[in-house]
């Protein structure tokens, strides 16, 4: 798959157009979306990125828009999975409901940003160095492991019972307050403020700092996940960018849905760990480790088409969303049986 450099200037210029857009039409007006607002729009941008799948696919075939579309559900995917951590954010940070939005969208600017690099460092590494896929694959099974023990449960309780003063500032957010001074106050959705003779940082560009750079711990999972469905770095930048693009509708979409996801977690542990051993699969086929067949490669290692991995992503994202309807709807049935009272 080539892809000509002039198609990556008119992507990237998309991609910065639609930011732009959306910050001037949504964002720029302090508000809280309405659930009729952010469903349009998360139609629209879920909607748009299936388009451009379509399209990719009709331009460099079927084979390479196979892999765009399971990428781009992996990543978002993903991608609700990250909006545990940034309510938990938000709330730590308590920042006003009206302002989350501009938050939102400039947290996921930086986090594009920061991910295009990972992506071009990544392609980078994986064409001079095939064993890579070892180290991601076991990375991504790890994680899963990870993944699998999380408890959704307790991150939503702490999501809504944390207080500004209980919250733990990232790196990034702590070397920001030793270097500039900063205040715990909100005053609009002013990134700096002046009190008296000094400006400070407020709130507002310390929670972006945290949304942007908590994002890109999340890229460490998400780009070798990518990497494991296709080779080509258009396909990983733009599944990437898509699947970011609509992060802020699905926030505020979600809502309340995001605590009956109680299963999302093992869905998405059963999809790395099968990305997983697939990069491993695929690296047994290319290896060259000197201490693994001699350092030639593994003839016997299956193939796994991209077909299968597809459906197991989307089986895998199915079976968790009806199993965590079932157990909150059993649960709340059974709050109920417990204390009538809750009726009324």
């Amino acid at each position: 798959m080539s892809v000509p450099l002039w198609v990556w200037g008119a992507t990237a210029a998309l991609v910065v157009a639609m930011i732009v857009f959306d910050f001037y039409a949504h964002v720029r007006t302090p508000h809280e979306p309405t659930f009729r607002e952010s469903t349009r729009w998360s139609i629209f941008f879920i909607a748009f990125a299936l388009l451009f799948g379509v399209g990719l696919a009709m331009v460099w075939g079927w084979d390479h828009g196979s892999e765009y579309f399971a990428g781009y559900v992996t990543e978002k995917s993903l991608s609700v999975d990250n909006l545990f951590v940034f309510l938990i954010i938000m709330t730590g940070f308590a920042v006003p409901r009206a302002y989350q939005q501009k938050v939102l969208l400039v947290g996921v600017a930086i986090a594009l940003v920061l991910r295009t690099v990972f992506i071009l460092l990544g392609a980078a590494v994986i064409a001079q160095f095939s064993w890579v896929f070892y180290l991601f694959g076991a990375f991504l099974v790890v994680t899963g492991i990870k993944l699998a023990r999380q408890d959704h449960d307790a991150d939503s309780d702490a999501g809504s019972d944390a207080a500004p003063a209980q919250r733990r500032d990232g790196l990034a957010v702590r070397l920001l307050r030793r270097v500039v001074p900063t205040t715990d106050e909100y005053h609009g959705d002013r990134l700096t403020a002046r009190i008296g003779a000094t400006r400070y940082l407020t709130p507002m560009l310390l929670v972006m700092v945290a949304i942007g750079s908590t994002d890109v711990l999340f890229a460490l999972d998400s780009i070798p996940a990518i990497y494991g469905l296709t080779k080509e770095p258009y396909i990983v930048f733009t599944t990437n960018a898509f699947a970011l693009l609509g992060l802020r509708q699905l926030y505020f979409l979600l809502g309340g849905l995001l605590t009956r996801l109680v299963y999302l977690s093992q869905g998405l542990a059963v999809i790395l760990g099968f990305i997983g051993v697939k990069l491993v699969l695929e690296a047994l086929h290319t290896n060259e480790l000197p201490f693994v067949n001699g350092g030639s490669p593994v003839a016997w290692a299956p193939e796994i088409p991209i077909w299968l991995s597809l459906a197991v992503i989307v089986g895998s994202l199915a079976v968790a969303t009806v199993a965590s309807l079932l157990r909150t709807r059993g649960d709340a049935a059974r709050v109920t049986a417990a204390d009538p009272t809750l009726l009324h």
